[in-house]
């Protein structure tokens, strides 16, 4: 289903004649034969993990193309679910393409099933957002003992894996190492630490020569045929804030090519951080969308199609 905002077409919910796996709060999965998933981010956008009633113009196909991007340039690191993110090669069933194709040109992924780990790989750069706030009240961001006197924004002096929770509904939370051992157990813990750090730091070191600071980001990861692969997306301006280079400074906010132009409207609301959320401006859409359209134009060089 499709509504016009700024007379560009957004897709908010999808309706396809498929089985239907799951409706994240992204992203619509469905099966397509036993071992794969058809992918189809939409436009919606989640600020504090509540689903915004707004969807964003091309949000969706940048999820998908700049993930696309990552998987192809980190798989060196690690391996990746994706088959193909071309519709002509998924062979999907006729009814399908014939009457969805254009629908999920540029915002649909062929992907491998995978066995979701339940963290979040979370690795910060930089002190900021929630663990900023952690440093503020405890001098520590998930069980990560920092030294004193750090500023806000300030670049760390090694990447830390600080990861989370990760709630289908309601708020993802910080957890330590020792809880994520118990979750997924010591080995697989300590190969996504280390995964996860490794493709931060690739990610990092390729966006600054593109004049682009990232200062965290979290991935995910699955098991196939019990190998770790990374799953979900990469690197994208919702998993991640990005910064421009040029002007950074610690011991203030920054400007971002993210979803925190959104957070940061909201947080000069009284609103609860519960569902539902409140409506957006048009600027807000707008700057939003250009920031996402602009952080993939300046990381590969192309316009979103």
């Amino acid at each position: 289903m499709t509504t016009s905002a700024a007379r560009i077409e957004t897709v908010w919910e999808t309706k396809l004649p498929l089985p239907l796996v799951g409706r994240g709060k992204v992203r619509d999965i469905y099966a397509v034969g036993g071992d794969r998933l058809l992918i189809v981010t939409t436009d919606r956008l989640s600020a504090f993990d509540v689903v915004l009633p707004d969807p964003i113009p091309f949000k969706g196909k940048v999820l998908t193309q700049i993930s696309v991007f990552w998987f192809d340039h980190l798989k060196s690191i690690v391996p990746n679910h994706l088959i193909t993110a071309e519709v002509d090669e998924m062979n999907l069933p006729a009814e399908v393409k014939e009457k969805f194709g254009s629908l999920l040109e540029g915002r649909s992924m062929l992907v491998r099933r995978a066995q979701p780990l339940s963290v979040e790989c979370v690795i910060r750069g930089y002190l900021t957002g929630s663990g900023w706030k952690d440093y503020l009240k405890t001098g520590a961001t998930s069980g990560h003992k920092l030294p004193a006197g750090l500023q806000q924004c300030q670049k760390l002096s090694k990447p830390i894996f600080t990861p989370a929770t990760k709630a289908v509904t309601g708020h993802d939370e910080n957890i330590s190492f020792e809880e994520t051992v118990s979750r997924i157990g010591e080995g697989t813990a300590r190969k996504v630490e280390a995964l996860s750090l490794g493709l931060y730091e690739r990610g990092r070191d390729y966006a600054e020569t593109k004049g682009i600071l990232i200062a965290d980001t979290k991935f995910e990861f699955g098991l196939i045929k019990n190998e770790i692969v990374l799953i979900d997306e990469a690197l994208t301006p919702d998993s991640s804030r990005f910064w421009p280079k040029e002007g950074y400074g610690p011991g203030r906010d920054q400007p971002s090519f993210d979803k925190q132009i959104v957070r940061n409207y909201l947080l000069t609301l009284t609103w609860n951080q519960k569902p539902p959320g409140p409506k957006l401006p048009a600027e807000v859409i707008e700057k939003t969308s250009r920031a996402y359209r602009e952080i993939y134009r300046r990381l590969t060089g192309k316009e979103v199609v």
